[in-house]
């Protein structure tokens, strides 16, 4: 409670209203438009000439990669010029050089839009101002719609500004007017700028349209201090070798090939081939441990691929694992021939054979010339 006598502050909260959460403080982009009025409005007389002063002014307002854009409609038909971060400062700069005393944009309902890492004003009642001394005072309003691009950060500083113009209106005072000189009348009849731009302004822009694509060539001329000539044929070499250059192998992208998977001829799987194949010192995972009678003894077990592994190719590679069968006997579960060659698929079975295996002979029945015996181990 305050004391008898004090004021009670006036915030509503008597009567029920509690004022809003103050969000963190983001500078408003029309504020920013602001700030950059007031910069320019803060410029003299001496540094119009002042390079210095140009350069900090871009860096306080303009990302190191930002682009100005400019689009309007002359007597020969309509023009879009952009140019890049470097050409900004020397566009506002002709400005002034072109007899503007002052220049100032003024916006009416401008939209804002936020996204993850810009925020968007686009007004389309732009007002750029400029106020002219010669060769008689005269307020120029060139109207247009003006869409600039804001990084969302604290700086909030500009990565596109795009102005359109649509037209433009020169004014006088009308006291100005009231002269009876007729060489007055006819000189002030006639515009001073075009589209709301000067002469030099206009020039400017035509001559950037040369110096954007030599800012390589500037570029490298101020770091090596070369010659114009020696930078252009140092610029072409290295172009023409990113043309010539082959494409770069795809070990060098960062993937891995995938390995290529071999597979064995049938000649080489053959039950005789494997047992000799098994008899040497290296074994591969591809071989099998043979018996006596022709019949591995090893069971290869294939497992599932592994999708989260490092392994994982193109191709659907396996794991395989070898098993040792401990508990085989080289006639369990065999009976006679006919089954054992019909589920080979070497020999069809025949109901007039009697199968050789059965009758108490220990040596392999004969068999045709296009197949291979099978070498028994004694």
């Amino acid at each position: 409670m305050p004391a008898p006598g004090m004021p009670v502050p006036m915030d509503g909260r008597d009567h029920g209203y509690v004022p809003p959460r103050h969000t963190p403080f983001v500078s408003q982009p029309d504020y920013r438009i602001y700030e950059l009025n007031k910069r320019l409005q803060q410029r003299s007389e001496q540094q119009d000439s002042d390079n210095i002063w140009w350069d900090a002014f871009a860096t306080e307002f303009f990302e190191d990669d930002a682009t100005l854009t400019l689009s309007f409609c002359l007597e020969d038909g309509p023009k879009r010029y952009t140019i890049g971060r470097t050409l900004i400062p020397r566009y506002f700069r002709t400005m002034f050089e072109g007899g503007v005393t002052d220049l100032y944009y003024l916006l009416k309902h401008p939209k804002e839009s936020f996204h993850n890492t810009t925020i968007t004003l686009d007004c389309d009642q732009t007002t750029m101002v400029t106020h002219h001394g010669k060769p008689m005072f005269t307020k120029v309003c060139t109207e247009g719609r003006l869409v600039v691009e804001f990084t969302f950060d604290d700086l909030m500083r500009i990565r596109s500004w795009h102005f359109a113009i649509r037209q433009h209106r020169e004014l006088i005072p009308r006291s100005v007017i009231a002269m009876q000189d007729p060489a007055m009348l006819e000189q002030l009849s006639k515009n001073i700028t075009r589209q709301g731009l000067t002469n030099v302004t206009l020039n400017y822009l035509r001559l950037c349209v040369i110096l954007e694509p030599m800012q390589e060539l500037m570029s490298r001329h101020k770091a090596y201090n070369l010659s114009p000539r020696d930078c252009l044929k140092a610029t072409l070499f290295q172009k023409w070798q990113r043309m010539v250059a082959p494409p770069a192998p795809p070990s060098e992208t960062g993937r891995t090939p995938a390995r290529k998977r071999k597979r064995k001829s049938s000649s080489s799987m053959a039950p005789g081939n494997m047992n000799n194949v098994g008899s040497g010192k290296k074994k591969s995972p591809g071989n099998f441990n043979m018996s006596g009678d022709g019949v591995p003894t090893d069971v290869m077990v294939v497992g599932e691929p592994s999708l989260m592994g490092g392994e994982f190719g193109d191709e659907d590679e396996r794991l395989i694992t070898r098993l040792e069968n401990t508990q085989f006997e080289p006639t369990n579960g065999i009976d006679n021939e006919e089954e054992f060659d019909g589920g080979s698929g070497n020999q069809p079975p025949t109901s007039t054979t009697q199968s050789s295996w059965s009758s108490g002979d220990t040596k392999p029945p004969s068999t045709p010339q296009d197949e291979k015996p099978v070498v028994s181990s004694n």
